[in-house]
């Protein structure tokens, strides 16, 4: 007598396997890695930021850099010909050290603010997937605006280095009065340009907050703003330090 063979009651799927095809691990049937590609990716997003932002600053450094090139050899400190005329064309400039010295301490101190704000925004951004789990409240932590006192006291730097003009054309060194003075305005007026940069960037992060704006956003904006603003302290600590060296 013939052994009868069991029959399987399996439903087949479209590609004729027993089992059903794979529509994903969603609730809805789309699939988990189409819907995590369209997730914005923070992390790839601000290490691309900070790679564009070394590649802006690039040329800003060598643009001083040639500057100080430039001034170093009409001071007479480099050259190769007429090195003697170089000299006795300079006139020593009489800078106003006490509000340089007074711009140098507001402008550290926006460094250390604006760092305050990166670290505040990097610790809100960690802490936005525990806020957004109902029933979770961490309590009512006061928030000091960071970013707020770093744009005044940025404002308060810019209106200094007038101030630093205005003494040193009462002392009778004019932008036009020699090449001396020249590049002291010159030098003063590129670093507080590119500042100014700086402040519009700290202007656009308060309005983003203002609005609401999702927190990895704002993030991205204050952390790139905190290095450049750093680039600007350490660029300006060049600056005295080279007319401390050269002025004179």
């Amino acid at each position: 007598m013939a052994r009868s063979t069991p029959i399987s009651h399996r439903p087949a799927g479209h590609n004729g396997s027993a089992l059903p095809p794979r529509t994903g691990g969603g609730d809805d049937g789309r699939d988990d890695r189409g819907s995590g590609d369209s997730m914005p990716n923070y992390g790839e997003r601000l290490r691309h930021a900070r790679l564009a932002l070394a590649v802006f600053m690039t040329p800003i450094l060598m643009l001083f850099i040639s500057f100080t090139v430039v001034y170093l050899v009409r001071r007479g400190f480099v050259g190769f010909e007429m090195h003697d005329t170089y000299v006795q064309t300079w006139i020593p400039v009489r800078l106003p050290w006490t509000v340089l010295l007074a711009n140098t301490i507001v402008l550290l101190l926006s460094s250390v603010t604006i760092d305050l704000a990166r670290r505040a925004i990097t610790r809100e951004a960690a802490l936005a997937p525990v806020k957004s789990i109902p029933g979770v409240s961490l309590g009512n932590e006061r928030s000091i605006p960071w970013l707020g006192l770093t744009t005044v006291l940025g404002f308060l730097f810019l209106a200094g280095q007038l101030l630093a003009w205005r003494q040193l054309s009462t002392s009778g060194f004019h932008l036009l009065g020699g090449t001396s003075s020249s590049f002291i305005y010159i030098l003063t007026a590129m670093h507080g340009i590119h500042l100014a940069g700086g402040i519009l960037a700290l202007s656009f992060a308060n309005l983003a907050a203002a609005l609401g704006r999702p927190v990895e956003s704002r993030r991205i904006v204050v952390d790139i703003t905190a290095w450049y603003w750093h680039f600007m302290t350490a660029l300006w600590i060049y600056i005295l330090a080279l007319f401390s060296f050269a002025a004179q």
